[in-house]
């Protein structure tokens, strides 16, 4: 209630992006495999102190399948959509693959970023220096992704409920059946195995 739902050129990308509140600027940046609608309930929350902003990152849920799927084109589109809000500088909070964005974006614009924060996640050189038998047993799919020779997308995409496990009391109604819209979508899957 009292967020506006819209899709937003950003110059590289167009974004569905959710937003309302009153206060400072605040965007946050979903993981993956999600969609801004993993926010709702933190979102609602904030709003009362910040102007939040909630975009679906390129490629996932409604927003644009384009290339490339980098981290710094993430980070430009959100660049982009902030400015097309108005908003010249603002608070960043990221988790998990919108953690890498958001830190993406933080070292390649520090001026635009008010305060930054990383939820979910640790430089991609530290977390292989550490990894160990436990977290390649526990992140196999990371590995898995990264096999372009191997068939992910055809196997996520023969049963994505199955291979994602998502739990509609974790995460509510309504976030559930964006989610579950976005992971039947074989484009979808496709952009963020990218």
């Amino acid at each position: 209630e009292g967020f506006a739902l819209e899709h937003i050129d950003t110059g590289e990308a167009m974004l569905r992006v959710r937003h309302g509140g009153d206060g400072p600027p605040l965007a946050l940046l979903h993981g993956h495999p999600r969609t801004h609608a993993t926010w709702h309930m933190v979102a609602a929350r904030l709003a009362g102190d910040f102007t939040v902003v909630c975009p679906d990152l390129r490629g996932y849920g409604e927003s644009q399948k384009v290339e490339p799927y980098s981290k710094r084109a993430m980070a430009g589109d959100i660049v982009g959509l902030m400015r097309e809000l108005g908003h010249e500088r603002f608070f960043l909070v990221g988790h998990d693959r919108g953690a890498y964005v958001a830190t993406r974006l933080a070292l390649e614009h520090p001026d635009l970023v008010e305060r930054l924060v990383i939820l979910e996640a640790m430089p991609g050189l530290e977390r292989l220096e550490r990894t160990d038998w436990r977290f390649a047993a526990s992140w196999w799919h990371w590995w898995f992704f990264g096999q372009t020779d191997k068939p992910a997308e055809r196997v996520i995409n023969a049963d994505p409920d199955a291979w994602y496990r998502a739990k509609p009391d974790l995460m509510g109604d309504e976030a559930y059946a964006d989610l579950q819209r976005a992971l039947h979508d074989p484009e979808v899957v496709h952009a963020m195995l990218e």
